[in-house]
């Protein structure tokens, strides 16, 4: 402990005076796996509320100021840096809900059972770094967080009105709203409590006296609350944390990585890594200028913005819930990286062609799944299409966008299990293509060598069509998609009117072939190869309520019949397995096929063969030979 605190000590000492990083912490330094070393500690931050790049932070002129006339505030830090060597490339982890991702993911460690999985990012020399960004994340020993001021005026507590939505599986008397998990009620909250059946349905009062506020707990004293039903909570919250505080702390951070020679880590090249929540994240980062520090200089020099969709993130406004699902509610023009006219609006905006972002331009990877297509709030399609979704859009040179044919938000587990949805979710494993762009993001930045070429689905070929034109077979049990309706974009606030906001987001999906299952995008080895059909959406059990809708980031999961026989018993209009594959070596040297062709393009690493051959192996054993019925 005495060697830790004179490393905080001495590190104080040596910040130049200038840093946005003021000072430094360490908790913890161990040596892992694979030649590595794990840290642990906190950041110390002064921001000047009055430097333009700051000004764009809600409510910063309302935050405390220390004597210098600076605001102050702090967040976790967790590295794992190579020992010795290494390539000089940092991998920022933009953790999600306070957990470190890129282990999970890129390094399998869900798959393994082990902290760091299988080594990827450590055999390639990555240092991986993790800065405390969300206000809203209980604290917990494992959680990197942010801690931020309070807005105040006129010497008091600003008071928020804060809003968030719950929508329970089973009928229950009690919930507890983790959107508002960032805030306590006021001493006069204020609480008002809806309700709607629909997901545009008008929402319903639900009367005074029938429900008590202790926290973000909100409990029935009646009747319970209604599976399925979409609840959605207001009150007026005791404290205003100065939210956008934590896209200061991960542009100031990586400045002091790559520009400080004092810092406990280096990098000349520095990649950001953001899935889901953390992929908005990355969008709104970039939108709102934070990929340049405060002295002009570049901050990351690539950014993995992953299964996010067209949507950015509820992170920099009075008020703000970070954490929250943003399903529905998440996207606001502009929508792709290069300027178009708005159409609606009259506005003419890109999420890097503006005034704040336009230099300088990181490289840019946008990975999507059926999910952001389907869940209509995140309208991936607009990533790459027109504002009124008529047109096919040429990428710049420094943006790429894939679409995994075939997958769902995050992989389901294998064997499909059962869900909250009518089918199986949906365990098409991306990560192992994953990991093939990141390698194509390294030597992208580090080298410039091109990655891979966008695959998406177009309307100028038929595989992007309209929700309507869905061509999904009538496989008994299993609802079409085209009955989902479109849903709305949000006001942008930093847009004078809003940009349209409230007006119906086009509602464009990947078409499918006549298994169900999407034709374009990057189609992994068991999609290509089908034993099953699989979808980016998957319908509410009746048991679960409103089974008109679908269940948020769930996929589905429907395999075929083993022969012709249950097939037509079935009256399902898919082939079956035995009128697919002669045998299982037929079916395993097609899946070689598909992979070759997907290692020599640069979507999967031939290292990683192996595992996914195996993978499919066992799906073969699982649908043709024994456990059919169990899945179906």
């Amino acid at each position: 402990m005495k060697i830790l605190l004179a490393l905080a000590v001495s590190l104080c000492a040596v910040l130049p005076a200038w840093a946005e990083v003021a000072r430094v912490t360490v908790t913890s330094r161990t040596d892992v796996e694979h030649g590595y070393e794990k840290i642990v500690g906190r950041l110390y931050f002064t921001v000047d509320p009055k430097v333009p790049q700051n000004t764009v932070i809600a409510d910063i002129d309302k935050a405390p100021r220390n004597a210098a006339g600076l605001v102050e505030f702090s967040s976790d830090l967790y590295v794992l840096r190579p020992k010795q060597g290494g390539t000089g490339v940092a991998l920022v982890d933009i953790v999600n809900r306070g957990r470190v991702t890129v282990l999970n993911s890129f390094n399998r460690s869900n798959l393994t059972g082990t902290e760091f999985g299988d080594g990827f990012l450590m055999r390639r020399g990555v240092t991986v770094v993790a800065i405390g960004w969300e206000f809203d994340v209980p604290a917990r020993p494992d959680a990197v967080r942010i801690d931020t001021p309070a807005a105040i005026e006129n010497g008091r507590p600003i008071v928020p009105t804060v809003t968030g939505q719950f929508i329970p599986d089973a009928a229950t008397s009690s919930f507890t709203v983790t959107d508002l998990a960032g805030y306590q009620p006021s001493s006069e909250p204020a609480a008002t409590l809806t309700v709607r059946s629909a997901i545009l349905g008008a929402p319903q009062p639900v009367p005074a006296g029938t429900w008590t506020l202790a926290g973000n707990t909100v409990t029935s004293t009646g009747a319970p609350f209604e599976a399925g039903r979409i609840y959605e909570l207001t009150y007026r919250a005791s404290r205003a944390p100065v939210s956008g505080l934590g896209l200061a702390a991960v542009r100031d951070a990586v400045a002091w990585i790559r520009h400080d020679p004092q810092a406990l880590i280096s990098a000349a090249k520095v990649i950001a890594f953001g899935s889901s929540q953390s992929g908005r994240f990355l969008r709104t980062f970039l939108y709102q200028g934070f990929n340049t520090d405060l002295r002009q200089r570049p901050v990351f020099d690539g950014v993995m913005a992953h299964i996010a969709g067209a949507a950015r993130l509820d992170v920099n406004r009075r008020g703000a819930t970070p954490t929250t699902l943003g399903g529905s509610s998440a996207t606001e023009f502009p929508f792709s990286t290069q300027a178009q006219r708005d159409p609606v609006s009259g506005e003419s905006e890109g999420l890097l062609d503006h005034p704040r972002a336009k230099t300088p331009q990181p490289k840019i990877m946008f990975t999507n799944t059926g999910v952001e297509y389907w869940g209509g709030g995140r309208a991936a399609a607009l990533v790459h299409t027109t504002v009124d979704g008529a047109k096919d859009l040429t990428l710049p040179d420094n943006v790429r966008a894939y679409f995994f044919a075939g997958t769902q938000h995050g992989p389901g587990a294998f064997p499909p299990p059962e869900t909250l949805g009518q089918q199986r979710a949906n365990p098409t494993d991306y990560w192992w293509s994953m990991r093939a762009l990141l390698v194509a993001m390294d030597r992208w930045v580090r080298d410039g060598v091109a990655p891979p070429p966008s695959r998406v689905p177009r309307l100028d070929d038929g595989t992007l069509v309209a929700s309507t034109a869905i061509a999904f077979p009538s496989i008994p049990g299993v609802q079409t998609p085209a009955i989902l309706p479109a849903m709305p974009r949000i006001a942008n606030r930093l847009i004078a009117g809003g940009a349209g906001g409230g007006t119906t987001l086009p509602y464009l999906v990947p078409q499918v072939d006549a298994d169900g299952n999407e034709r374009a995008g990057i189609r992994l080895p068991e999609v290509a190869v089908p034993l099953a059909t699989y979808s980016g959406w998957n319908f509410r059990k009746p048991s679960a309520g409103s089974p008109e809708r679908i269940i948020p980031l769930l996929g589905s999961y429907v395999p075929f019949a083993r022969t012709q026989a249950e097939r037509e018993a079935a009256r399902d209009p898919r082939r079956s397995v035995a009128e697919r594959y002669a045998s299982r070596e037929a079916y395993l040297s097609q899946i070689a096929q598909v992979n070759e062709a997907l290692v020599k393009d640069g979507y999967l690493l031939a290292e990683d063969v192996e595992t996914i051959t195996a993978r499919a192996a066992r799906h073969w054993e699982l649908v043709s030979v024994s456990s059919l019925q169990s899945v179906r």
